[in-house]
């Protein structure tokens, strides 16, 4: 008799950071053999599905006993989440002011123009289940393998405890409907508003999940100060703008990046936007950002990126980006008062004065005492936001939970052989509490956050 599988997760979209449960059993052979262990081969692929044989190599064998029901209980949870991560470089075939992504010339993930396919964040999971006894004769056996009912797409998403599960026939899982876009409701990768606001000069991406391939194109309005349509432009979906022109089962489509924000709209220089930009016409405007598909419907809600005025104080903006629950980034300019420190530490050692290895002596001043041997320098920059809604009070929540916070720089001339090393700069958020403000208890609201530079300031060693 073969193994069957009682409890399996209930959608085939899967957040890693969650409970990722399968219960099987096989009660003829429980009942009736010793030594009973429930195998569990689990296959990963980050291209297509895997075709499982006999001749296929799992990435991990997995074995557990009957427990007092007779079933074998599974949670892999801790094993698929070692196998998805955070798309911080763009895929091959997008662009960057014009140049094409390969493995020679990468180029980060916020600066694409268009699209990106998923490199990490996402990969198939499939499971094949088999019960091993020890017979009469005490040969030991294998029944017939029993594959999962599903190939899993599984993400670098984890899902909070008030995120609402469904059950059915003791399945669970999270409903992700309303991340697969079919309708003018639904939504990208993200739990910010659907109003950000930006400088003329940041970058940054949306992303979304495509089990379908129903995004056909993503539409750019582009309004003035006064709300006015001053222009518009639909970027296809397709291989030459850096995604896929016919959907397949591969796993690099099943999550797709936009870039979105300003300085990603300039390209190259001769875009729709940069000529806005140079006529002044943007300035103060918006960008609303909405997917569609072939039939010209509308599948995602309208995103309205509002563009920053100027600040007249003359405040440094500082723009963080970090990864959000669902495995894609968030971002936010902090455009008011901004405080950047240095601290140091560094060892020390005692110098003998004058020369002592030459022909004479010599009183050299600037030989003796105690001498800096190196210095470790850490800079932290604390920076506060512009007065902000109680709707943004997720996306801060996000913030100082994310694991991976970056400062990102804006719009540059870049050098002929430039690395792009220079845009992207990693942080850890030293900001330790966070106590959403409401309207009723708060009136005004306006958060300060800590970050502090990972990467100590380089200076020359004795």
């Amino acid at each position: 008799m073969a193994t069957t599988i009682e409890q399996e997760p209930l959608y085939p979209q899967l957040p890693v950071g969650q409970e990722v449960i399968f219960v099987v059993s096989n009660n003829t052979i429980v009942a009736s053999q010793l030594n009973v262990r429930f195998i569990a081969d689990v296959y990963i692929s980050d291209n297509n599905p895997t075709a499982i044989s006999s001749t296929s190599t799992p990435i991990a064998t997995f074995k557990t006993t009957p427990n007092n029901a007779g079933v074998g209980i599974f949670d892999f949870k801790q094993v698929v989440e070692n196998y998805v991560s955070a798309d911080n470089m763009a895929f091959d075939n997008s662009e960057y002011k014009g140049i094409t992504t390969t493995d020679d010339t990468p180029h980060p993930l916020h600066l694409i123009d268009k699209y990106s396919r998923n490199k990490k964040a996402a990969r198939w999971l499939d499971i094949e289940f088999k019960t091993q006894y020890t017979d009469a004769n005490g040969d030991v056996q294998i029944d017939t393998p029993t594959l999962t009912n599903d190939n899993y797409q599984i993400f670098n998403g984890y899902l909070k405890y008030s995120d609402e599960l469904s059950i059915f026939n003791n399945d669970f899982g999270f409903d992700l409907g309303n991340f697969n876009l079919s309708s003018d409701t639904d939504r990208f990768l993200t739990n910010a508003p659907a109003t950000q606001y930006a400088n003329i000069d940041d970058y940054g991406t949306v992303a979304y999940l495509a089990p379908n391939g129903n995004v056909s194109y993503i539409k750019l309005i582009y309004k003035n100060s006064s709300n006015v349509q001053i222009g518009t432009e639909n970027i296809t979906r397709n291989y030459g703008n850096g995604a896929y022109t016919n959907f397949g089962s591969e796993i690099r489509k099943r999550i797709v990046y936009f870039g979105c924000y300003p300085a990603n709209l300039m390209r190259n220089g001769s875009s729709i936007f940069a000529g806005l930009v140079s006529a002044g016409t943007i300035q103060g405007g918006s960008i609303v950002v909405q997917a569609f598909n072939l039939g010209n419907s509308a599948i995602s809600k309208a995103y309205t990126i509002n563009i920053n005025c100027p600040n007249l104080k003359g405040f440094e903006s500082i723009r963080l980006c970090w990864l959000n629950q669902w495995g894609a980034w968030d971002y936010y300019t902090f455009t008011q008062k901004s405080i950047r420190s240095i601290s140091t530490k560094g060892s020390t050692y005692e110098q003998l004065a004058g020369t002592w290895n030459e022909a004479a002596y010599r009183v050299d001043s600037y030989k003796g005492g105690k001498k800096a041997f190196r210095v470790n320098a850490t800079e932290k920059i604390t920076m506060n936001s512009d007065f902000v809604s109680e709707s943004e009070n997720d996306m801060f929540e996000e913030l100082i939970n994310s694991p991976e916070v970056y400062i990102l720089d804006g719009y540059q001339t870049d050098g002929a052989l430039s690395a792009l090393n220079q845009y992207v700069k990693p942080v850890r958020l030293t900001t330790s509490s966070f106590v959403k403000k409401t309207v009723a208890n708060d009136k005004l609201i306006q958060y300060t956050f800590e970050v502090e530079k990972s990467k100590t300031l380089r200076t020359q060693s004795v």
